[in-house]
């Protein structure tokens, strides 16, 4: 027989490593669509300001 516990924990962290590179690719576009969307609330709240 073969261990292979050394191998599945390398399987468990690329998996682990992939997750969480998912999970900063899509934090990175929230927060891009987050920034838009309070810029055009503060470009409207201005305009409304101005008239």
């Amino acid at each position: 027989m073969h261990d292979t516990q050394g191998a599945t924990a390398i399987e468990y962290g690329l998996i682990a490593g992939l997750i969480v590179i998912g999970m900063i690719v899509a934090l990175q576009d929230f927060a891009n669509e987050s920034t838009e969307m309070w810029s055009g609330v503060e470009t409207k709240f201005d305009n409304a300001n101005n008239i």
